[in-house]
């Protein structure tokens, strides 16, 4: 049986991830379609209790593990020493989480980019500080409940947009991504490889504790995100927008947070609200990507 997906696993049993954690597939797509010649730093964050404890690793590339703020400059420190000693050709990946990426870590991301340092910066985006106990950081989606939004204090601003942030840092690429959706971020992390400069990709991670789900239905509802369009699949090559994943037919977005926990406390008035949001949203990058919105009639 022929498959898109690569077969050799960079990616180790005996990880410490949770059941049914997103982060832990989108770190083994990343590095079936990276390959060997890869190298990682990481800063605090899940993945950098997922990978072991020292000197144990369940990668099976290089990895360096570095500050919570750090994460882009300290991969560009790396790509230099690396080029340097004739090891140019070897991928160098920021992998940080959400909070170490939206928050605590865009300072040197954004110096990073407007440098165009030869790196891929990857955010898994499990959308809250899983790692420390589930509080908000600006990646957390309008209504989520955290530890630190309870209701009804939950978040009341939308989440952070950093993958439009770095097309405004003119960098040659950038894509979003989902666990659910494994062919589309493989191709996609297979076109950044190629590609010389910043790149910054970003994909969606479910994480069950997080979210209030059971794990054993963590993709099916990463999934929904996307066929709800509340998660919008696209890239954005030297400043040419493309959706890769088009949605065919309506899916409400009540479908997808009913399904979670951290909305559990919603409205019927803060769905509809979170809805129109979604609608615009979508319209928006229809027009960036040159395509008619099927579902503009919602407007």
């Amino acid at each position: 049986m022929k498959t898109t997906i690569p077969v050799e696993e960079l990616v180790t049993s005996g990880h410490l991830a949770c059941q049914g954690c997103g982060a832990a597939l989108a770190m083994r797509y990343t590095l079936k379609a990276l390959g060997p010649r890869t190298a990682l730093t990481i800063p605090a964050c899940c993945w950098s209790v997922i990978d072991g404890p020292f000197p144990y690793s369940s990668v099976k590339v290089p990895l360096f593990h570095t500050a919570f703020e750090t994460a882009a400059s300290m991969a560009s420190g790396i790509k230099a020493g690396l080029t340097m000693v004739g090891k140019g050709d070897t991928t160098m990946v920021a992998w940080a989480g959400d909070g170490g990426t939206a928050d605590i870590g865009i300072q040197a991301l954004s110096g990073a980019a407007e440098r165009n340092e030869d790196i891929i910066y990857v955010c898994y985006d499990n959308e809250a500080y899983m790692n420390t106990g589930i509080q908000r950081s600006s990646s957390t989606p309008i209504g989520a409940w955290t530890t630190t939004t309870p209701p009804p204090h939950h978040k009341k601003k939308p989440k952070k947009n950093v993958a439009e942030i770095m097309v405004a840092h003119h960098i040659p690429y950038v894509a979003t991504g989902n666990v659910a959706y494994p062919e589309d971020w493989i191709k996609k992390v297979k076109k950044a490889k190629e590609i010389k400069g910043t790149r910054y990709m970003q994909i969606l991670a479910s994480c069950p504790p997080g979210w209030k789900i059971p794990a054993d239905i963590s993709v099916e509802v990463a999934k929904l995100a996307v066929e709800t369009r509340i998660w919008i699949l696209y890239e954005v090559e030297n400043g040419e927008y493309k959706i890769t994943r088009k949605v065919a037919k309506f899916v409400p977005v009540e479908e997808y947070l009913t399904k979670q926990g951290r909305f559990s406390h919603l409205t019927e008035e803060e769905i509809i609200e979170i809805q129109q949001n979604v609608d615009k949203e979508w319209d928006r990058m229809c027009r960036l990507a040159g395509i008619e919105n099927k579902f503009a009639d919602r407007l």
